[in-house]
């Protein structure tokens, strides 16, 4: 069989899983995700033995160690997993929900229901638990999955899946509806991408390279987000320990996430006294500094910004520092050079913060708070299978709504359009 065969094929039995997955109710669904957590416990000597090929192969590749600890499944990762199937055991059901009930001249009713989308197509790159992580927020939001991971793990993923599907078969649901894609051939994402018949929706995690390569040959819907270039912007008048914390919180904390600080914007009025305080602060915590020519001449120590640095994601404790004018220089900055992801403000001026919140466009906007906020977690999700940057259809951290859509209902008496 070839690799467009096989693709095909699995594709194929998750559009009939698809079906016995929506039909799922609440209970079922929450039992399956309880039995898979247990699964996971009882299985995890063996899952463990798979992962260390991934890990022995990753040895001998060369692989980084950041890469290697991305990849192993540790104590911690595995008991996050299954605390990650029992929070969504405990999450709301969206599925089936019906709101905007109104009652039409006609004397139908008419309203909405919230279904789910069909079978989601997951590429994604390293982590392991990500298979598992999606593929509970999919059984719960009533759709099938098709997983394809990084060729690093692929014997940690199909070990996982297999402990999901014993559980899926063992409450009679087609084992169909979570499966991995057991080749790592690059063909097989490329054959993946064609198939707007049988798979609904793409979600591509990992680096730039990989979700550009998605969305330019992909002939089904993707969601994505390319990187994750965020700003904050302290005005005139803030709060300058807030902005501090503000500012070493989204770049230090964990400099290496999509939600991480690159770009500071300074008022010219607060640069004088701000920029030596969070300087030093930065300093301290080991983060270079790139800045614009007045940001140099407040901090000799920082290295001269590139042109490219405005926009950069940089994954490290790099922070590129730039002095602005006003409110309107910062947001013309943000338009420039965003990624629409995330974007913060920091300041005591109400005008001001309302300005930013209605005028930046980003999946999350912020007034006086981290970049790091925007998060699945964070923000009430319970969990996120990613965020997505594009507004069709979800904008933000993607939770169990975001993985349904809504079909119109109608209630009616026997009526007839005249």
């Amino acid at each position: 069989m070839t690799i467009a065969e096989t693709i095909r094929g699995l594709a194929a039995r998750a559009k009939e899983a698809a079906r016995n997955v929506a039909a799922l109710d609440t209970g079922r669904k929450n039992r399956l995700l309880e039995s898979m957590a247990e699964a996971l416990l009882r299985e995890q000597d063996a899952i463990r033995r798979e992962n260390e090929k991934d890990l022995a192969a990753g040895r001998a590749k060369g692989l980084s160690s950041a890469m290697l600890d991305r990849l192993a499944l540790s104590d911690k990762v595995m008991n996050s997993m299954v605390t990650g199937l029992r929070e969504v055991a405990a999450l709301p059901d969206p599925v089936g929900e019906i709101a905007d009930l109104i009652k039409r001249p006609s004397g139908i009713v008419v309203g909405r229901m919230r279904i789910p989308l069909g079978v989601i197509g997951m590429i994604y790159e390293s982590r392991p638990n990500v298979t598992v992580d999606a593929a509970a927020l999919c059984l719960k939001s009533g759709n099938a999955i098709l997983l394809r991971g990084g060729s690093e793990a692929i014997y940690s993923n199909l070990a996982l899946a297999r402990v999901l599907q014993d559980c899926l078969r063992a409450e009679g649901v087609d084992p169909a509806a979570i499966q991995v894609i057991p080749t790592t051939e690059r063909e097989a994402v490329t054959e993946m991408l064609q198939l707007e018949e049988l798979i609904d929706l793409i979600i591509p995690r990992g680096g730039e390279g990989l979700i550009r390569f998605v969305a330019e040959n992909s002939r089904i819907p993707v969601l994505k987000h390319y990187k994750g270039v965020c700003h904050v912007f302290v005005d005139a008048g803030a709060d300058f320990e807030m902005a501090t914390r503000i500012v070493m919180n989204g770049k230090v904390q964990r400099p290496g996430v999509c939600n991480a600080l690159e770009t500071l914007l300074v008022h010219h009025e607060a640069a004088p006294a701000f920029l030596p305080q969070v300087g030093a602060a930065l300093a301290a915590a080991g983060v270079e500094i790139r800045g614009c020519p007045e940001t140099r001449s407040i901090l000799p120590q920082a290295k001269e910004a590139a042109p490219t640095d405005w926009g950069k994601e940089f994954l490290d404790l790099i922070l590129a520092v730039k002095v602005v004018p006003d409110l309107d220089a910062a947001m013309d900055h943000i338009v420039r050079y965003g990624s629409q992801h995330t974007e913060s403000i920091v300041t005591n001026d109400y005008a001001h913060a309302q300005r930013f919140l209605r005028e930046v466009d980003a999946s999350a906007v912020m007034v006086n708070a981290s970049t790091r906020f925007n998060d699945g977690g964070q923000f009430g999700l319970g969990a996120e299978i990613g965020i997505s940057t594009t507004k069709l259809h979800a904008y933000g951290p993607m939770g169990l709504k975001e993985l349904t859509t809504q079909k119109f209902i109608v209630y009616g008496e026997g009526q007839i359009r005249a």
